[in-house]
């Protein structure tokens, strides 16, 4: 009778215990190389902090849709030039200092300023004035009317930030979120603590922290062992139907906006040249990489956007694998012995397995990509900023992100006059069909111009304890938002 007595209290013990799981450990492959969102461009930063430490007056939701966030409503007026927007009160930084109008006018006035170090500029091109009605209320007005400001202030590059505490966010963020920066062990972890006075909906959890685990073995290991307890983008897909057949695991795949690009350098020689690129589109084998480098996971593109947005265009067949053809391309261009150039690959597992299968297959061409591995901040400086490659590697995650394409200073330099038009005709188009039509002649454009090799969009293959719920499936932005996570029985 002792025995059983004894047993029943460890069980109710151990049940208990469970029960009252407050805390979590997240597995990330990337660790940020900052925690600022509005002066960095690493996905990393946004999977750490969007929703969790800073918020925007709009926000993404799980499914894509935008949601309200530090603003509770907006007013647009009828040509679409003005939106209102009413703030909620009673929001506090985490450092103490109140959240008003003025954070609003501050924010996006540094964010399209001429000296912006903001990675997403181009969301903010439009607006021509930012007013402070009311502390409630703030007023911004556009250069022309755009129905896409309320999405565009959705992106993690527009989350609210206050003049106090902006220019240490980098290392010490201060936001208005439902979760508060506690320290950051460099090449380790980022921890962060529940905020105790957030204005929106309680959260479950009291203590999140974000683990970084760059090598695939390693992040199976800890994964296994239970030293974390979740990894929303696992970076071994290998290992994922161990985890299926584990009943204390759960596997998470779903979408992202994820287009994993072989970016060619536009701006020199030889991909100045559309022949050259076109040969290296066609010397390309989708499938080889999905299968070796995904083991199976991510979907065939032909063109920079996601086949689950309804305005994709199939356009597998205007880049087919066809090296017979990419020899004679080649040849015409001037190349008929080949050439060679770089090929620097990011950390991601899609970039570093991708990249060997790419050489290869660029080999049989005759052309000789010399493989560079680079770390995250190696990149940023030298392909992203520095143009200072030939091809690169790279999943684009932010969403309904076509637009890079009109950027005359982005790092694939592509900027053709008749796609920057189509995109400033799509920022003033309210009618839906319409802006489907711009939307899918650009991805034509880009296409037929073969400013990059498009290769497929990122799956999102994530692991996580079995009793974990509210992670996201699908990403349609880089978060890991954790406002919704729960342990349960």
């Amino acid at each position: 009778m002792k025995a059983l007595v004894a047993t029943l209290a460890a069980s109710l013990i151990a049940t208990t215990a469970m029960a009252q799981n407050t805390s979590i450990t997240i597995g990330m492959q990337l660790e940020p190389p900052n925690l600022d969102p509005t002066g960095g461009a690493a996905a990393a930063i946004d999977e750490v902090v969007y929703a969790n430490v800073f918020e925007g007056l709009t926000r993404f939701g799980s499914d894509g849709s935008v949601l309200p966030a530090l603003a509770s409503a907006w007013d647009i007026n009828d040509d679409g030039t003005v939106y209102t927007f009413t703030l909620r009160e009673g929001v506090t930084f985490h450092d103490g200092s109140d959240f008003d109008a003025d954070d609003v006018v501050f924010t996006l006035d540094r964010a399209r300023a001429e000296d912006s170090t903001n990675a997403q500029k181009a969301l903010f091109a439009g607006i021509e004035n930012v007013e402070a009605l009311a502390p409630n209320s703030v007023q911004i007005t556009l250069s022309s009317p755009s129905g896409n400001l309320p999405f565009n202030l959705a992106w993690g590059d527009a989350v609210i930030v206050a003049p106090e505490s902006a220019a240490g966010n980098a290392t010490n963020p201060i936001g208005t979120g439902p979760f508060v920066f506690s320290d950051w062990v460099q090449g380790d972890r980022v921890e962060l603590a529940a905020n105790p006075n957030y204005w929106g909906e309680p959260i479950a959890l009291e203590a999140a922290t974000f683990k970084f685990i760059s090598d695939p073995v390693a992040a199976f290991a800890a994964m296994m062992a239970g030293d974390v307890d979740a990894f929303p983008v696992f970076p071994a897909p290998e290992n994922l139907a161990q985890f299926d057949a584990d009943p204390r695991f759960n596997v998470i795949v779903g979408s992202t906006e994820g287009e994993t690009i072989l970016a060619m350098n536009n701006s020199a020689e030889p991909f100045a040249d559309p022949l050259v690129r076109e040969a290296v589109a066609l010397a390309i084998n989708r499938q080889e990489i999905i299968d070796g480098a995904m083991f199976g996971f991510g979907t065939p593109i032909g063109t920079h956007f996601a086949p689950h947005n309804p305005a994709y265009v199939d356009l597998l067949d205007r880049s087919p694998h066809d090296p017979d053809r990419a020899r004679e391309l080649l040849a015409q261009a001037g190349y008929a012995d080949g050439f060679t150039t770089t090929l620097k690959l990011p950390p991601p597992a899609y970039a570093r397995r991708g990249g060997e299968i790419i050489a290869a297959q660029l080999r049989a061409v005759g052309i000789e990509a010399e493989i560079e591995n680079v770390e995250w901040a190696q990149w940023l400086e030298q392909v992203f900023r520095g143009r200072d490659y030939g091809l690169t590697i790279v999943s684009h995650t932010e969403p309904m992100d076509i637009g890079i394409y009109a950027r005359e200073d982005y790092y694939f330099a592509y900027a053709r006059p008749a796609f920057v038009a189509l995109m400033d005709a799509l920022d003033v188009e309210t009618d839906e069909a319409a802006r489907v039509d711009l939307m899918q002649t650009a991805q034509e454009m880009i296409a037929d111009d073969y400013v990059n090799a498009y290769l497929f969009q990122l799956a999102k293959t994530g692991v996580a304890n079995a009793r974990i719920e509210g992670l996201w499936e699908n990403s349609p932005t880089q978060a890991i938002d954790l406002t919704g996570v729960r342990w349960v029985q």
